[in-house]
């Protein structure tokens, strides 16, 4: 950011309601890199504002510190302990009183350390004259997190770096539920449609399916770029990957109980990583387990899908994960919601409606159920649209693919076919 916000200046709950304005604008950010910065507070409402900013999944690398205090503490504690690479800096002193305020810290700060100051003033002689001593940015409260977190992300990320690509994470409510499925028909849609390149990581190590689903035989896969951290890059990743058609790569699980296979919490930080700048779209196929590193993927990626089937225990699970990503992802979009296997014969059954009234979330998309359909794309290694493009579950993967990519928006259920079946399903 190289101007002043020009707001209207006004109480502490005003920080909440500018955050509340601005938190779409987080989608747009990379992850910040490895730095330090220490921020001094002098309102409670900015000290919260700081930690919600701490929690942040692009603050990850970060290591923040925060404390109560003025521009004076700030001098006092510097004076005998080194800088951060950032400092951050709340103030209300008047423009004509605060340069001389920040004459003492000046003078203990090292010479690569950035500092921003929120100010109570919106004045742009002080602004330029603020600049022209070196401060990297100064802004008017009320700020919202994704103003400091843009101003972070334009003093430290190169703005000549390649975009990053997103990255889509599949789970499931409970085993059994078709998330893989999903993800793979997902990440086949993705590339097909659009002809994106897309990588498919199938992380089940000991059980995944995509070689299966994809009619892929691969020698070497994600095992190999998960025990191997330090010899990952493109090159290495390239020789890792299947090519599943003309868009589509496939870094294959081994699906073999030769060994066990306990990960650590930040163990595919590394893959992830290079995915992003591999590829516009990844797509992760997650198991259904909790575990560090687990949530630790579900909590980097851009997108999180949760898989469920109408029922008691999936209603359950999918409860607990929501309420469970919500705290690890404060700042980010509530995971969509997939319904599938709906209308399972003979099977006792929630409605969709209910099921999704219960969560407090609307359904991304309802999937029928459809044991010849789905077992004949198995069995043949093809993907739905390749069996029958025409097919309900075909169009709703076609309008997820859509939708994770950025392309449309949630669909209201149409009242065809399946918006009559599932109308039927909600009266039982």
């Amino acid at each position: 950011m190289n101007a002043i916000e020009y707001r209207i200046d006004g109480e502490a709950d005003e920080f909440a309601a500018a955050d509340a304005v601005r938190t779409g604008d987080l989608d747009q950010l990379r992850p910040l890199p490895r730095i330090s910065i220490h921020a001094f507070c002098e309102s409670d409402a900015m000290q919260r504002l700081m930690e919600r900013c701490g929690q942040d999944r692009r603050m990850a690398k970060v290591s923040l510190r925060i404390t109560a205090g003025n521009v004076a503490a700030a001098a006092n504690m510097f004076a005998s302990v080194s800088t951060p690479n950032l400092i951050i800096l709340e103030t209300a002193t008047e423009p004509r009183s605060l340069l001389s305020e920040l004459a003492p810290l000046a003078e203990v700060c090292d010479p690569s350390t950035k500092v921003i100051i929120i100010g109570r003033h919106n004045d742009i002689a002080l602004y330029r004259e603020l600049i022209r001593n070196g401060i990297s940015e100064y802004m008017v409260a009320p700020v919202a997190m994704a103003d400091i977190l843009a101003a972070i992300s334009a003093i430290f990320v190169d703005p000549e770096a390649e975009p990053l690509g997103r990255s889509l994470a599949f789970i499931g409510a409970k085993g059994g539920c078709g998330s893989s499925v999903i993800a793979h028909n997902c990440a086949w849609g993705i590339s097909n449609l659009f002809s994106t390149e897309t990588i498919l990581a199938d992380l089940d190590l000991p059980y995944g399916t995509a070689n299966i689903d994809f009619d892929q035989d691969p020698p070497q896969g994600i095992s190999e770029a998960v025990s191997s951290p330090d010899r990952l890059d493109e090159v290495f990743l390239d020789r890792l990957l299947t090519k599943c058609s003309e868009h589509l790569s496939l870094l294959a699980a081994p699906s073999m109980l030769d060994r066990a296979y306990d990960f650590e919490a930040g163990a595919f930080h590394p893959i992830l990583e290079i995915l992003q700048r591999s590829a516009p779209v990844s797509v992760l196929d997650v198991p259904h387990v909790w575990s560090d590193w687990t949530r630790s993927v579900l909590g980097e990626a851009d997108e999180v899908i949760i898989t469920a089937v109408p029922d008691l225990a999936s209603l359950r699970n999918a409860k607990n994960l929501l309420d469970a990503l919500k705290k690890l992802r404060p700042n980010d979009k509530v995971p969509h919601l997939v319904l599938n296997q709906v209308g399972m014969p003979k099977r006792p059954e929630i409605a969709p409606h209910e099921f999704c009234e219960s969560l407090e979330a609307e359904a991304a998309a309802i999937i029928p159920f459809d044991a010849v359909l789905f077992g004949n794309a198995s069995n043949s290694g093809r993907m739905i649209a390749e069996i029958d493009r025409k097919s309900p579950a075909a169009e709703t993967f076609s309008q997820l693919a859509h939708l994770l990519t950025g392309r449309a928006t949630v669909k209201k259920a149409r009242k065809g076919s399946l918006g009559k079946v599932l109308a039927r399903l909600g009266r039982r």
